[in-house]
């Protein structure tokens, strides 16, 4: 390796004096500075680059599931026939798509060999002449899509406390499902899964909670 001397010594008896010392700290401190701020600029970039970024000129509702945005490691609670709770390991990921206009959110989820038992995607996107959302899921395991927001079963409702939709399932041992979003913060979201076989009564079989993975 190069040895660097610091010092520019102009004869053998020359000593480093308070002047020097600034003169030759402050570009390398404000290179740094100046490094650090590009540094953090690049990681912002970086994040954009993978996980896209909404356009700006898309209805202000998408915002709504920005949430989602990221990466997440999930714990997933899944009830049983008999009333039992298993548990499973899960992941969530979600972008922007198409320029920023709509958002991609894919879901897995693993049994406790690591066999993958549900694995599907969310496109979620706004109509604002319409002022209705339009998600569907998409079952990449039997190859089908499902309409998540239905008006017959009250639409998608919003606050600022959760989201909660109701869809007529597909699979599973009850007509309906209601899913809702709550506890969500920059690190973490909670997902409640609720079935009804009447669109009245519900009862939760499925909790999934969310944490950033950094």
């Amino acid at each position: 390796m190069m040895k660097t001397n610091w010092w520019p010594e102009q004869n053998a008896g020359w000593k480093p004096t308070r002047r020097s010392i600034l003169l030759t700290a402050f570009p390398l401190l404000f290179g740094s500075a100046r490094w650090l701020s590009a540094a953090k600029d690049s990681s912002m970039t970086q994040i954009a680059e993978e996980f896209g970024r909404p356009n700006p000129n898309a209805p202000a509702a998408l915002s709504r599931f920005a949430f989602l945005i990221g990466k997440w490691r999930c714990e997933a609670k899944l009830r049983s026939a008999d009333g039992s709770w298993q548990a499973f390991e899960a992941a969530w990921l979600g972008r922007f798509i198409l320029d920023g206009y709509a958002i991609a959110d894919e879901y897995r989820m693993m049994s406790s060999s690591g066999a993958l038992i549900v694995l599907g995607m969310n496109i979620r996107t706004y109509d604002a002449a319409r002022k209705v959302w339009n998600i569907k899921w998409l079952n990449a395991l039997a190859g089908y899509w499902m309409d998540l927001v239905s008006e017959d079963l009250g639409g998608i409702r919003i606050d600022s406390e959760s989201i909660t939709y109701a869809f007529k399932e597909t699979v599973g041992g009850h007509a309906y499902t209601r899913a809702t979003y709550t506890n969500h913060s920059a690190t973490h979201f909670t997902w409640l899964g609720e079935g009804s076989d009447d669109g009245k009564r519900w009862s939760e079989f499925m909790v999934i909670e969310a944490y950033r993975n950094e």
